[in-house]
């Protein structure tokens, strides 16, 4: 389990290491574009079960800790549906890869 670190208070948000590869990638185009967005994600049951969200700009601080060595193979098609759901009024929802239908047509992340 990997680590993202949000804010000078470092708010500990624990996410498997290729969620947290793939979070780290989609997060970091939005902030490229000077983009502001929520992350959502659905806490795990030892916190309470419930919904959590933060709001992220380019001032955020943000640390990524990965409990690996290894960087994973990285799915184009999940970060691309990660950054288009960070556009959208809901914030950038922590979608499930395995549900992926896709992204939208005509929508890239920019590397």
């Amino acid at each position: 389990m990997g680590t993202l670190f949000y804010g000078a208070a470092r708010l500990a948000i624990s996410f498997d290491d290729r969620v947290l590869a793939h979070l780290q990638i989609a997060i970091s185009t939005k902030l490229r574009r000077h983009e502001t967005f929520m992350l959502n994600w659905r806490d795990n049951e030892s916190v309470g079960d419930g919904r959590s969200g933060v709001w992220i700009g380019p001032q955020t601080d943000l640390h990524f800790k990965y409990s690996g060595g290894r960087f994973p193979e990285i799915n184009r098609d999940w970060v691309n549906a990660l950054v288009v759901s960070a556009s959208t009024p809901l914030g950038l929802q922590l979608l499930d890869e395995g549900s992926l239908e896709g992204p939208p047509s005509g929508t890239s992340v920019d590397r």
